[in-house]
């Protein structure tokens, strides 16, 4: 006897109402998730942190480990070596860095008097009483939020204080990470057990392997970019060169956000002691180096190692400083190329247990332009 449209509609609905139910579960879950983790963002953020910086130390300490190395004595001669090539740079940039500052301002100085002028005469003709008048509303407007802005510094110093602290934490976590890290795989298979030991050692294996070609590929990227820009700004003479360009170096970590940030601050600088035409000279090199970036090193460089869409990078930079801020927009693309990571392995899964070949999901050669375009159908079969 065939089936009664009510029959079928109640069954269609029991199967949506299913699906509802699980899919608001996985969502409460994933809310639950994200409240622990910002309710722990203290502990999480060192420990997040240290991982991506082990994934760039990890290459030479294992290497001094091979060599004979004592694991302790590989990972703190790795640490401190580290260490002194960061110092090295800021000691050599900072001095440059204040000396162009000092100039720069007097440049902005400058450019305040020609812009008084500039409102002093035609076709505006502001009056010096006028301008008098805006300077001291400007200087009420500043005092009466004095207690704002002592608060602000006040928060500023304990932002810098929980910064230091948070610093120090994840030296110490890399360290002991560094040290211990190859026992956790198989500290971790004995702790879980089967069935799942070996899924979680391979989808961590995964995720390694993702997060650290991420970090490998993007300081190769920024650095290219830093490097060109840098050389650039030297020629076209703007102040700040150095430190604009370690800006940019930094900026590439957080992808499309931050090469925009690092961009107009080099043309702002530009702006501001060489004038409009050196601005637009700096703009079209950026855009220049941007498009190399984005049409050659990237896809060329991140194309195994990522395999994200450009939209959600995007997304998930937006969600990530929208939450976090600066260090959200900076670890949201290597968590979301980990949680691409899980999905395609969770999917592989399926497949197998489906008995799908992976194979068959990318038809090759002249077998995929032969194709009458049909569907096979059970018919067919």
């Amino acid at each position: 006897m065939a089936p009664t449209r009510g029959s079928i509609y109640g069954a269609h609905l029991r199967r949506s109402g299913t699906v509802a139910v699980q899919f608001i579960a996985v969502v409460a879950a994933l809310w639950v998730l994200g409240w622990v983790v910002g309710k722990t963002w203290v502990i999480v953020l060192p420990v997040v942190l240290a991982l991506i910086v082990c994934t760039v130390l990890w290459p030479p300490v294992r290497w001094l480990r091979d060599k004979g190395v004592p694991p302790a004595g590989a990972v703190l001669l790795v640490l401190l070596l580290a260490v002194g090539v960061v110092a090295g740079l800021i000691a050599a940039v900072a001095p440059a860095i204040v000396e162009q500052s000092v100039e720069l301002a007097d440049q902005a100085q400058a450019g305040v008097v020609q812009v008084r002028n500039w409102l002093d005469g035609p076709p505006l003709n502001v009056s010096e009483a006028q301008l008098n008048s805006g300077v001291a509303a400007i200087n009420d407007a500043l005092n009466s939020s004095s207690a704002q802005i002592a608060s602000g510094l006040f928060t500023g110093v304990g932002a810098a204080a929980s910064a230091l602290v948070t610093l120090f934490t994840a030296i110490v976590v890399t360290f002991f990470l560094l040290k211990d890290g190859p026992g956790f795989i198989p500290w971790l298979r004995r702790s879980v057990g089967m069935p799942a030991a070996p899924h979680l050692a391979e989808v961590l294996s995964r995720c390694w392997a993702t997060l650290g070609g991420f970090i490998r590929t993007q300081a190769l990227v920024s650095l290219v970019d830093a490097v060109l820009i840098g050389v650039g700004l030297v020629i076209l003479g703007v102040p700040l060169a150095y430190a604009l360009a370690i800006v940019t170096f930094i900026g590439g970590f957080v992808p499309i956000v931050g090469a925009f940030v690092a961009g107009g601050l080099a043309v702002l600088v530009a702006l501001v002691s060489n004038g409009p035409v050196n601005a637009l000279i700096v703009l079209g090199l950026i855009l220049a180096v941007q498009q190399l970036e984005g049409n050659v090193l990237q896809p060329w460089l991140q194309a195994k190692s990522m395999k994200l869409h450009a939209v959600i990078v995007l997304l998930a930079v937006t969600l990530g400083s929208t939450e976090f801020g600066i260090i959200g927009a900076f670890l949201a693309v290597p968590v979301a190329a980990t949680g691409a990571v899980i999905i395609r392995y969770y999917g592989e899964q399926v497949g197998l247990r489906a008995g799908e070949n992976p194979d068959d999901d990318e038809p090759e050669g002249d077998d995929a332009a032969e194709g009458d375009g049909e569907p096979v159908t059970a018919g067919a079969r």
